[in-house]
């Protein structure tokens, strides 16, 4: 079967987590933080890690189901329109 999202923008997305928990784990140790701030960014730097997890799991078996043969990636050509003078109307129109 195709797969709609390949294995690197699912490392991108989990380079993007990591970002999310560094900073949420920052807003948990805060020192001029209300302890009612603390616990809400613990809550949601729990939820972060649980998506890390996800994440993980999902990129691994991604990747077990291309070298397996069950999944493939199919590459497409990029048709941008915005920089084609015969695409896009408003450089169309500067002719």
């Amino acid at each position: 079967t195709i797969n709609t999202e390949s294995p690197a923008w699912g490392v991108d997305r989990l380079s993007i987590l990591a970002l999310k928990i560094y900073h949420m784990h920052l807003e948990t140790v805060r020192e001029d933080a209300s302890e009612s701030h603390k616990e809400a960014c613990h809550k949601k730097l729990t939820v972060l890690l649980e998506q890390r997890v996800d994440l993980s799991l999902a990129i691994n078996d991604l990747l077990n189901d291309i070298a397996n043969g069950d999944k493939y990636m199919k590459v497409y050509k990029q048709m941008k329109m915005y920089n084609d003078d015969e695409l896009n109307p408003v450089l169309r129109g500067t002719k």
